[in-house]
C-alpha cells in the first residue's frame, strides 16, 4: 500500500512540475494546446508518401507555379456581403480552393480579438454570437500575446516597439483598409483605429507587385486579407495547403478579383475560418502544414482531430 502511495505521490509531483513549466513557457496558450490538439509533432515522410495531403502533392511538382484561376462568380448573401469559391487549377485538376468573402465595410464593422488561451472556431463563435465572419489574424508568441503591434476595441497591444515594412490591416466606424506600410509608419497607420492589427507579408503592394521576397517552399493553409479598387475588404482562406507565400501572392495578382493591396495573416493549421450570414453557413478547417525538402516533406501532425486553439482573430459584425 505505501509503495502505491509513494508512486501516486511522485505521478503528482511530476504532474504539477509539468504544469508548471508549460505554464513558465507557454502561458494558458500551452494548456489550450493540449485541449485542443493533444500537443503536435513533426515527422518525416517520402515525397511519394500516400498519407501526403493531396494539396502538398500537387504542390511539389515541378510545373506547381503554373496554377491558375479556375471560373468563379460572386453571389450575394447579404446586403453588403458576398462570398464565392475560386478552384485553383493545375493542368486541369483542381489541387486547392480560395475561400473568399467581399464585405461592405459600410455595412459591417471588422474587430480584432486576443484570447490568450486560443479558441477553436466553434469557441469564438459562442463569445462573438453577432459575428458574420471570424478567421485567424495576425501572429502572436509562446504565450498567444499579440507578436505585431495590435489593437482590439481602441486598446493598444502588443509590441510597441517594432520595424513593420509589410502592412496592417485597420478599421474604425467609418470603414476599414489594408495598408502599405513601406513608406509609412505603422503608429501612423494605427492612428485613429479602433481595432487593427500588423501582420507579414505584404502579399500585394500598393504598386501592384507582389511583395514576397523571401523564396521559401513552406506549405500551409493560407488566410489573407484584402482591399479591391472599390474599397471593399476580401478576407480570404484556403481550402487545403497548396500555397507558399511566393505563389499565393502571384496568383493574387493574376486573379480577376480587382485587388489593390493584399496582406497575409497567420497560416497553417490554426488557419480557420467559421461563417454564418442570414441562412448562409460556410467553415474552414485548417489541416495542413508542410515543408519540403529534397527527399522528404516535414509534415506537422496532432494526435487529436479537432480544431486548434485561435488566441487571435478578425471578426466581421453587421452594423445594425
Amino acid at each position: 500500500m505505501k509503495k502505491l502511495e509513494i508512486a501516486a505521490a511522485v505521478i503528482a509531483c511530476a504532474g504539477i512540475a509539468g504544469a508548471a513549466w508549460i505554464w513558465q513557457g507557454h502561458g494558458a496558450y500551452g494548456f489550450g494546446v493540449i485541449a485542443h490538439t493533444g500537443g503536435n509533432y513533426w515527422t518525416e515522410v517520402a515525397k511519394d508518401d500516400p498519407s501526403l495531403d493531396a494539396s502538398i502533392r500537387a504542390a511539389i511538382r515541378p510545373d506547381a507555379d503554373k496554377a491558375v484561376a479556375g471560373a468563379f462568380a460572386w453571389k450575394a448573401v447579404a446586403p453588403g456581403y458576398e462570398v464565392t469559391e475560386i478552384p485553383v487549377m493545375l493542368d486541369g485538376a483542381e489541387v486547392d480552393r480560395l475561400i473568399l468573402s467581399r464585405i461592405d465595410p459600410a455595412y459591417y464593422r471588422f474587430t480584432a480579438h486576443n484570447a490568450p488561451e486560443g479558441r477553436n472556431i466553434g469557441e469564438w463563435k459562442k463569445a462573438l454570437p453577432r459575428a458574420a465572419l471570424i478567421v485567424n489574424g495576425s501572429y502572436f508568441d509562446k504565450k498567444g500575446l499579440p507578436d505585431t503591434p495590435f489593437v482590439s476595441d481602441g486598446q493598444a497591444l502588443g509590441p510597441q516597439t517594432y520595424d513593420a515594412r509589410a502592412g496592417a490591416f485597420v478599421a474604425n466606424d467609418a470603414g476599414a483598409a489594408v495598408i502599405d506600410l513601406q513608406h509609412q509608419a505603422w503608429r501612423d497607420a494605427l492612428k485613429g483605429s479602433a481595432d487593427a492589427m500588423v501582420s507579414y507579408p505584404m502579399l500585394v503592394g500598393e504598386d501592384g507587385q507582389t511583395r514576397v521576397t523571401v523564396a521559401s517552399n513552406w506549405l500551409a493553409n493560407r488566410t489573407f486579407v484584402a482591399e479591391d479598387g472599390t474599397g471593399h475588404i476580401i478576407v480570404g482562406s484556403t481550402r487545403a495547403g497548396f500555397f507558399s507565400l511566393g505563389r499565393l501572392a502571384a496568383f493574387l495578382k493574376a486573379a480577376p478579383l480587382g485587388i489593390r493591396t493584399a496582406l497575409n495573416l497567420d497560416g497553417g493549421p490554426i488557419a480557420c475560418r467559421g461563417e454564418r450570414v442570414g441562412g448562409f453557413r460556410r467553415d474552414v478547417h485548417a489541416t495542413v502544414e508542410a515543408q519540403p525538402h529534397d527527399t522528404t516533406v516535414g509534415v506537422l501532425r496532432w494526435p487529436l482531430d479537432e480544431d486548434w486553439g485561435m488566441p487571435i482573430v478578425l471578426a466581421v459584425e453587421p452594423k445594425s
